[in-house]
């Protein structure tokens, strides 16, 4: 059956992933902060026959602009050295997946720049958006997210801000892109920034 690496370096963690037919080969998955750039090609390395794969599979965004950028550039260069298709998907939409069933709807929070988080709603069974990509302060985050369950590495914020609900900690990992519909798992390996460029060009 094809197997498929998956990359994951859009956020803190840096995680890949073998999987075939619905279930992990192999994994690691390191929550590294920076230098996910001498990591990931190492952690590739490692997985059986040096991760080769019929696809990969990489985390677009949101999160860190240098992250997003890693993992997209070693994506393609994978790809286009092994002759194998490759498509993305969003943090947003894996953090999701791997909260399973919480009721109706979730809310995913990541922590941004600026002072400000990534949020969108979810719902969770089907798992489809509820709601587009923003980048807003916890307190307009918290007006967004109305739901009881807030996954993310800026759950606690929006919580906190909003003053209920229930805040999962959670960054995107590799081996939980299985659980991404197909819809949510073909997206175009181009970067989800969710927010404009810090740099302005002069007037």
């Amino acid at each position: 059956m094809p197997r498929a690496l998956v990359i994951d370096t859009a956020t803190a963690a840096c995680s890949v992933a073998l999987v075939e037919d619905g279930a992990v080969v192999a994994e690691a998955h390191d929550v590294v902060g920076r230098g996910h750039a001498e990591r990931l090609m190492p952690m590739i390395a490692a997985l059986p026959g040096g991760g080769r794969a019929d696809s990969i599979l990489v985390d677009c965004g949101p999160g860190s602009f240098t992250g997003v950028r890693v993992g997209l550039a070693a994506a393609r260069a994978l790809a286009l050295g092994w002759g194998v298709p490759v498509h993305g998907y969003s943090s947003m939409a894996a953090i999701a997946a791997a909260a399973g069933d919480r009721g109706a709807t979730v809310g995913i929070a990541l922590i941004g720049g600026h002072g400000e988080l990534f949020v969108q709603r979810y719902a969770t069974a089907p798992l489809a958006p509820l709601s587009e990509l923003a980048s807003l302060s916890p307190a307009d985050a918290a007006a967004a997210i109305p739901d009881a369950h807030v996954f993310g590495s800026g759950a606690e914020q929006l919580v906190a801000a909003r003053g209920s609900g229930m805040a999962h900690d959670r960054l995107p990992r590799a081996a939980e892109a299985i659980a991404l519909p197909a819809a949510l798992a073909r997206l175009a390996p181009s970067p989800i920034y969710g927010r404009g460029a810090d740099a302005k060009p002069a007037p």
